[in-house]
Formats: C-alpha cells, structure tokens, sequence
C-alpha cells in the first residue's frame, strides 16, 4: 500500500524529506514510530506554514492521535510550538474530555504538556475539569501523574480544591504507592495554609506512617523539608 511504501522509503532515507513530500499522509506518519520521531523533530522548526499545513491535516484526527502510542508525542509538539489558535483548538477538543483523558496511557502525556505549557487562564480551565475525581485520579496509575503536575505547575490558589478533597484522606494517600508522590508534591508546592492542613492529618497518624512502606516516604519528606516546628513534632 501506498503509505507503507512511502514509510519504507522514508526510513531508509529520511533525512531528505521535508513536510510539504508527506502531505496527505502526516496522520499516518503521526501513528508510526519513526514517522512520529521525525515529525515532531520538524515541528520543533517549521515555519508557520508548515504547521498550518500539518495541523489542519491532523485536526481532525486530534482525539484519536492524542489517545495513540506514537501520535500523542505530535500533539504535544502542537501544545508547546504551535501558533495560538492551533494550541486553542487542541484545547477545545480536550475540553469536557480532560479525566477520560487523564486515565489514559497516552493522553495522560497530552494533559500534562497542556498544564505545563499552556498560559494560566487555560491551564486553571483544565486543571478544574478534574474537581471531583481527585482520589480516583490520585490512585490511578496515570491519573497520578496528571495531578502531580498541576501541583507543580499552577498557582497555589488554582490548586485548593485538589488540596480540599484531601481532606480526611491524607492517610489512605500518604499510605498508597502512587497517593505517597502526590502527597509529597502537594507539601513542596502547596501554601501555608494548605499545607497546614495535611500536616494535621500525618501528625495525628504519624506512629502508623512510619511503620507503613509507602507512608514512611512522607514522613521522610516532612524530616527533610518541613517546618521546624514539624519536624520537631514528628521527632518528639
């Protein structure tokens, strides 16, 4: 078939293409691993043009290549180099869709370039998508990541209602494999006052955490980068 033909004659001679010898094939191309590689290496680069030509092929495709092995790597490419509108219409289509998103292998990746890379208007738009399913979110083996990096990158205030629906929770968290990171995230990034919160909850249990595999980390992170006046608290 065509495409495979020209993904073979691609690999062995790659270099000598440019975007506009592709066109009509960049979303096979987005799917496949070399031809994925290769496309983000020219997106790094392209003019306006070229990613006009690009993206307006892939459009329409945009949901079913952030959910793809390799085509999720093209759309961050468009997430962290594209104009404003292509980064607004990559939005759009995230839009209502950022959890089912979040629990997946791959979009879990497009999300987090999203919160990373976008300005905070639109990042503090994605981030609340997630209002609600924060625990689930927080024990899932790709959701982790998502809420990770929203503690990471967004302002504190963005942040209180992840930090509220810890609340009671602290534990159970501090005391799960993927929960023990975001915890720990929560407490280098997070306020005075939210952090205050959690505190509350690891002293009153802090006997427990110690003795727990995942939960001793916490403790460990409070010992090294905790208030005084914490620390001094655990150590008593």
């Amino acid at each position: 078939d065509k495409v495979q033909s020209l993904l073979d004659l691609f690999k062995k001679s790659g270099e000598n293409y440019q975007l506009k010898d592709i066109q009509g094939f960049f979303v096979e191309f987005a799917e496949d691993q070399h031809g994925s590689r290769w496309l983000q290496q020219k997106l790094e680069t392209a003019d306006e043009t070229e990613k006009k030509l690009v993206f307006e092929e892939i459009q329409p495709h945009l949901s079913s290549l952030m959910s793809n092995m390799f085509g999720n790597y093209v759309i961050q490419k468009f997430l962290e180099y594209g104009t404003e509108g292509q980064r607004r219409i990559v939005l759009e289509k995230l839009s209502s869709n950022v959890v089912n998103m979040s629990l997946h292998m791959y979009g879990c990746r497009v999300i987090q370039k999203a919160v990373e890379c976008l300005p905070s208007r639109q990042q503090a738009e994605i981030i609340s998508e997630l209002d609600g399913m924060i625990i689930r979110l927080v024990k899932d083996q790709n959701g982790n990541h998502v809420i990770q990096k929203a503690i990471e990158c967004a302002d504190p205030e963005i942040l209180q209602f992840i930090i509220r629906s810890f609340a009671g929770q602290v534990i159970s968290l501090s005391m799960h494999s993927y929960g023990c990171r975001v915890i720990q995230r929560a407490l280098e990034r997070c306020s005075a006052d939210q952090s205050t919160i959690i505190m509350w909850e690891i002293h009153e249990h802090v006997d427990a955490l110690v003795e727990d595999q995942y939960g001793n980390y916490v403790v460990q992170h409070v010992l090294e980068h905790g208030t005084l006046q914490d620390k001094e608290k655990i150590i008593r």
